[in-house]
């Protein structure tokens, strides 16, 4: 994990960079091409790490990636650990301990549409209803238009 305190992370290198952060704005990633693979997983641990149904991520070799400020980490079991904010609790990264590689969180990408998963972990623990999603009725939600509404969300998309 490379840190790259004080300087600028949105820009850098040649080809296309991945580019993203918390909530809050504290800690801010940049990670240059080449990618690996992007993903869903279905596992308890990323169920219980995100509080969802699973968690979209993006691999990159570890040396790849940048941070404005290194993310805290958890030790979610003895083989993995993941890299959040202590500030505001945003999930960044998974990481097998000691391994080459870094997963990155689709959603905390500033574009996580420049991102779609490739394949699925551990599809026998997803929630029974996970598949049905998509056939619920919607509802939109905006509190921006709301008298007095404060936004606290870091502004760097």
């Amino acid at each position: 994990m490379r840190s790259l305190r004080g300087a600028n992370i949105e820009t850098g290198s040649q080809g296309m960079a991945y580019v993203g952060g918390c909530q809050c704005g504290r800690i801010r990633y940049r990670a240059d091409e080449p990618r690996d693979r992007s993903s869903v997983c279905y596992c308890r641990m990323c169920q219980k790490a995100s509080g969802g149904p699973f968690m979209a991520f993006v691999r990159f070799p570890a040396n790849q990636v940048e941070w404005s400020t290194p993310p805290d980490v958890f030790a979610s079991s003895n083989l993995a650990e993941r890299g959040f904010c202590r500030n505001c609790g945003t999930p960044l990264s998974y990481r097998q301990i000691g391994g080459p590689h870094i997963s990155l969180t689709i959603n905390s990408l500033d574009d996580p549409e420049s991102v779609r998963p490739q394949m699925r972990f551990a599809t026998n623990m997803e929630v029974s209803w996970c598949g049905s999603l998509s056939t619920l009725p919607t509802r939109e939600m905006d509190f921006t238009a709301n008298p007095g509404f404060i936004n606290h969300q870091y502004h760097g998309d």
